[in-house]
């Protein structure tokens, strides 16, 4: 299996199993309108004059350094926030372009990680040609003063709480464990908590561009990494380049819609590894029909809700912890195999497989610790948009629409909606359509049975942005661009380096 490949699946893809992407934010107040170019908005020319000071990162050929922005906008004299930048610079032929930002979503990927681990070593040369290649870790995440929220002991146990409560008492159990991760969060954070908006980021954003000399921001975001761009452009048409956002978030959704529409884009993305596994020798799911596949992994996770099995861990792998493993597959069709062999060791009372594929999508590593990813992540979702459900009465009111997107998902996605419930900071996002009026071609790309954003996600995009341009991958997995299709690169490619998008509505296989 290529294994660069799976880092980048990864390190793109946070969808459910607890912690669900969301949408618009409108917090911060908005950049002066003729803030164009270099110029610095009002009241924040001393973190646009900043100087960079460079150093090497320990990772060869990567440039580090830091810079300051508010920590809040709205009063930029409040202090600062400290923010990590890596850098590895273009390495020709060809006439340099400018720098190109790259973010892997999440919200809580790290971007540096993604930078040194994939974008800067796994973009076609001659993008890293002409491109320094960048990455910010957004505010509250990795490098970037992160938020922490719980103990690696902690999150185990939190990982292992059902997410399909059977009765009263394992309802207060699930909204007790978002209590207390909520609680966590803040006695850790909760200074940062109320300044990590995706508005807040996108200015973050605004203030790199200008000190790395560039007029114009170029930038490739994945996942949630699309929502940043868009609204980037949003705050700043003037400024916004060559924007590729590939596997794009709809940013008029309200959080209940987006956590809906995702569970049924994971219901698809099984109907695909069903239709494949069935075909298979080594299916574990049976081999008649994609029907029979879904029957039995309902019936996996059942029994592994009734009787957690052993794991060769000290942790033992219920149906929580499975259904997490089975989700981190979907987001490539790469990783099917291994989600085969995994769910076959399961049923012979085996959960090594299923928990070290939930483990990589929680970055738990091998020491019991954590990446504060999942926390990035709920931080920034529960301040983009007001909470999908306000208590478990509306979750159960929900369940069924849930399960009709999602027989096999359905449910347990549905209550995962709860976390921003008990949040202790009030969402200043609100849902809205993003239009960026002014900007250069934008570039949108979907993938049609893309299981984390939604196909009609994209479509909804490249409507809502004046100057969108919607480019489709017909085919399975999270994002398209390096992925192996050579039309898709072909055309993301040439816009890059050009700055000539493909026709709108041109499809690739």
């Amino acid at each position: 299996m290529d294994t660069r490949r799976l880092l980048r699946t990864f390190a793109i893809g946070i969808g459910t199993a607890g912690l669900l992407i969301s949408g618009c934010s409108g917090s911060g107040s908005s950049p002066s309108a003729s803030a164009t170019g270099t110029a610095a908005p009002e009241g924040l020319s001393s973190y646009y004059a900043q100087k960079l000071s460079w150093r090497d990162c320990g990772v060869e050929g990567f440039a580090c350094t830091t810079m300051k922005a508010p920590k809040d906008y709205d009063e930029p004299d409040g202090g600062d926030i400290e923010l990590a930048v890596s850098r590895k610079k273009a390495t020709g032929p060809g006439e340099r372009i400018g720098s190109l930002l790259v973010n892997p979503g999440g919200p809580g990927g790290s971007a540096i990680g993604y930078l040194q681990g994939y974008a800067a070593l796994g973009y076609p040369a001659q993008v890293r040609a002409r491109y320094d290649m960048v990455a910010i870790d957004p505010r509250g995440v990795a490098r970037s003063e992160p938020v922490e929220c719980l103990t690696g002991p902690e999150m185990d146990v939190y990982t292992q709480v059902d997410q399909t409560p059977d009765d009263e008492a394992e309802v207060r159990k699930l909204s007790a464990s978002f209590e207390k991760f909520a609680a966590g969060c803040e006695k850790r954070s909760g200074e940062i908590l109320p300044y990590v908006s995706t508005v807040d980021t996108a200015r973050d954003m605004d203030v790199l561009r200008a000190l790395l000399g560039d007029e114009k921001l170029n930038y490739v975001g994945a996942s949630y990494g699309t929502f940043l761009g868009a609204t980037y452009a949003d705050l700043f048409p003037e400024r916004a380049g060559r924007l590729v956002l590939d596997g794009a978030m709809d940013p008029s959704l309200k959080a209940v819609d987006m956590n809906r529409d995702q569970t049924a884009g994971f219901e698809g993305a099984f109907q695909s590894f069903a239709a494949d596994c069935v075909e298979q020798p080594d299916c574990p799911l049976g081999t008649t029909s994609t029907a029979d596949a879904a029957t039995a992994l309902k019936q996996l996770f059942k029994d592994l809700d009734a009787k957690p099995i052993p794991t060769g861990d000290d942790r033992k792998l219920g149906e929580s912890l499975a259904t997490t493993g089975v989700i981190a597959a979907m987001y490539d069709e790469a990783a099917w195999p291994q989600l085969r062999e995994a769910l076959t060791g399961a049923q012979r009372s085996d959960g090594s497989g299923l928990l070290s594929l939930a483990d990589g999508y929680y970055e738990r590593g091998p020491n019991g610790k954590y990446a504060n990813l999942m926390f990035a992540n709920a931080a920034v979702n529960c301040l983009d948009l007001p909470p999908a459900f306000d208590g478990p009465d509306a979750v159960e009111k929900a369940v069924p629409d849930f399960e009709k997107a999602s027989p096999v998902f359905g449910r347990g996605f549905a209550w995962a909606s709860l976390n921003c419930a008990y949040w202790p900071t009030e969402a200043t996002g609100t849902p809205n359509r993003t239009e960026a009026k002014g900007a250069d071609p934008i570039l949108v790309v979907g993938t049609t049975r893309d299981p984390a954003t939604p196909y009609k996600w994209s479509e909804a995009l490249a409507e809502q942005l004046s100057s969108g341009t919607l480019l489709t991958y017909e085919g399975d997995g999270h994002t398209a661009y390096g992925r192996g299709s050579d039309c898709i690169d072909t055309a993301i490619n040439t816009y890059l380096l050009e700055g000539t998008p493909p026709a709108d509505g041109k499809k690739c296989t």
